[in-house]
């Protein structure tokens, strides 16, 4: 890792798009950005920085699939850090804190729908994948992880 001084914080819902706009929804309108359930009361959004510059964020809300037995749930969405600072552990950090936020909260299990080329980073962290690849529209073809905590 490149620079270790790093911050992770809670972020408001809108600061979420300076990096989700780059990364995730590229050439889109940034009207993309905006995510169903991103004002609940139940969803969270992380943003890790360095020198004040937000560079990765992340957003779980309260959300249950049918796929998982497990009544509480949370689904992680909008996961990404910024194209220069990947490779560099900071979504593991980002990921590693979310779940240990939901776990003292005594939540038992995350799942997403994990781009094909995020396959590997969200393995690596010790998600499963479970069903068929499935096409996003404008977006990608993306695969269901989960990992229980």
């Amino acid at each position: 890792m490149k620079n270790s001084n790093y911050v992770i914080n809670l972020i408001d819902p809108l600061e979420t798009h300076a990096v989700r706009h780059p990364v995730l929804r590229k050439g889109r309108p940034i009207e993309d950005c905006v995510f169903v359930g991103d004002h609940l009361e139940t969803t969270f959004h992380l943003g890790i920085t360095i020198e004040n510059r937000l560079i990765g964020v992340s957003t779980f809300m309260k959300n249950k699939n049918a796929l998982f037995p497990e009544t509480s749930q949370y689904q992680l969405r909008g996961m990404a850090v910024l194209h220069e600072y990947q490779g560099q552990s900071f979504g593991h950090i980002l990921l590693k804190h979310g779940e240990n936020l939901l776990k003292n909260d005594g939540i038992n299990l995350i799942w997403c729908h994990a781009r094909e080329t995020a396959l590997n980073f969200y393995i690596k962290n010790d998600y499963q994948p479970i069903g068929e690849a499935f096409d996003i529209p404008k977006i990608g073809w993306h695969f269901v992880m989960y990992k229980r905590l």
